[in-house]
């Protein structure tokens, strides 16, 4: 499905899925496994009572079992492995969840919830409302479909929230090819140059922004 952009920013609300495949606390190994695979996704949400989400399973919680089969790490590296030899012998999602969830709210901007999955290291996160209660899911593909946007719109907004803003009396213009934004001249005051790149970049769906400022645009075909 392809998400609707309006004005910026965009938040968590407008790219999250929100049919959500959770689990409960006492679900087995195995099911957790048959459902990922089923599902095709890396982490479930674990809940419990009114859908309030208390952890998460992902792949790298049920790997530990594997690793561990057969072969114990030798007594120095043990201290460093505790928690993933208590997994290794986990049966159940309460055993196996990370908890406290690493989760987001609807109202979070993309960039707040790619920042939170790169500092944090994951690829999928549940997303809660004020009380804990499970909304959606947001995931690493979900943060990407605003590259999807239509340049015709980049443009629009560019002209609506950068040029207007910045050059309301100059004979400057924008134009928007596979994603990057590239402004044309003149420009009498270089030094909102940095400004404009900066004010384009946030824009959502802008990959990249460059600087022509010594020629109109040619006019279109």
């Amino acid at each position: 499905m392809t998400a609707e952009f309006g004005a910026s920013p965009h938040t968590v609300s407008d790219v999250m899925t929100h049919t959500v495949v959770s689990i409960g606390r006492d679900a087995p190994f195995k099911e957790i496994v048959e459902l990922m695979e089923q599902w095709q996704i890396s982490a479930l949400p674990v809940v419990e009572g009114e859908s309030r989400v208390i952890g998460v399973v992902s792949e790298a919680d049920l790997l530990p079992k594997e690793e561990f089969r057969g072969d114990r790490p030798d007594r120095l590296s043990q201290p460093q492995r505790l928690s993933d030899l208590a997994k290794a012998g986990a049966v159940t999602a309460g055993e196996l969840m990370s908890t406290p969830a690493v989760t987001v709210h609807p109202d979070a901007t993309l960039a707040q919830a790619a920042r939170i999955m790169a500092v944090r290291k994951v690829k999928r996160l549940p997303v809660i409302d004020q009380l804990g209660i499970l909304q959606g899911v947001v995931s690493r593909s979900d943060l990407l479909k605003v590259f999807l946007r239509p340049d015709d719109d980049i443009a629009a907004e560019v002209a609506r929230t950068v040029i207007a803003y910045l050059f309301p009396l100059q004979t400057v213009t924008a134009t928007v090819e596979q994603g990057t934004v590239t402004f044309h001249g003149p420009m009498p005051d270089r030094t909102l140059v940095p400004i404009a790149a900066r004010l384009a970049q946030a824009v959502e769906g802008v990959v990249d922004v460059h600087m022509d400022l010594s020629q109109p645009a040619a006019p279109a075909r």
